[in-house]
């Protein structure tokens, strides 16, 4: 199942994607879920950032090769920390390039949606406690990021943390091909299998510090090859069995 958050007209409504097709659901993926009678062509709905956390955890260096990329040690254990909530966008919205920034970068990531809400969750149970999986774009302010000396500032952008286009349900993460394309060029492409942290290990070890509530989001961290964007560029993260998201980079 490919879980949608979709607007037509002025209704904001959940959905599930058939192909170029949209079937309305009532309910939420976290309640109640029912299939409705209403269907729409894709092309005549707008989709939305597919869920609506109360909070975006993300994942240090995840990935051996992008440590070595921008010199830092594997970790012995995730790294974690905060997105705000609105960093968040959908498909299609622009990516706000802010003017105190003169280095913006990509980095293409698998996100874990929760489904319901945990604490202390072993690892060999984490499983029960995931939703689906989508793509995250971990937007960078690059050259804050190193000034500061850790993130915060750099990844808290307004529009920094596109999401979508849909919460796969049916899918095994962990060989999953995760790519990212500026202008059509590919500059980002691995696969999950090449984790530090196994989707497993990572939702238990964020759930023995916080409580995880339904719809929050973790990024599971960004293979090598993240790399600047412009103004005027179209980012595009693809991930197997998830789809294709896609945003401009604009310039206020």
């Amino acid at each position: 199942m490919q879980i949608v958050r979709f607007k037509v007209g002025d209704r904001t409504r959940y959905g599930v994607l058939e192909g170029a097709t949209v079937v309305e659901y009532a309910g939420t993926p976290f309640t109640i879920f029912r299939r409705g009678r209403h269907r729409y062509p894709l092309k005549h709905v707008v989709l939305l950032a597919p869920v609506l956390p109360s909070k975006i955890v993300g994942i240090g260096p995840n990935y051996r090769d992008h440590a070595t990329e921008l010199g830092l040690a594997i970790p012995d254990e995730p790294v974690m920390l905060f997105k705000p909530t609105t960093t968040l966008v959908g498909p299609d919205d622009p990516i706000v390039y802010p003017s105190i920034s003169v280095r913006v970068e990509h980095e293409a990531e698998l996100a874990v949606v929760v489904k319901r809400r945990c604490r202390d969750v072993p690892a060999a149970r984490a499983r029960e406690y995931i939703l689906g999986y989508t793509a995250l774009n971990d937007v960078t302010a690059r050259d804050l990021q190193e000034k500061d000396g850790q993130g915060t500032r750099a990844k808290a952008f307004d529009t920094f943390c596109p999401i979508g286009p849909c919460v796969a349900t049916d899918i095994d993460p962990s060989a999953l091909t995760i790519e990212a394309y500026v202008n059509g060029e590919l500059r980002q492409s691995a696969s999950t299998k090449e984790m530090v942290f196994p989707i497993e290990d990572l939702l238990a070890r964020v759930s023995q510090v916080m409580t995880l509530l339904p719809g929050d989001v973790i990024a599971t961290g960004t293979p090598p090859g993240v790399g600047p964007l412009r103004p005027g560029d179209r980012v595009e993260v693809r991930i197997d069995s998830i789809g294709s998201l896609k945003n401009p980079v604009v310039r206020l």
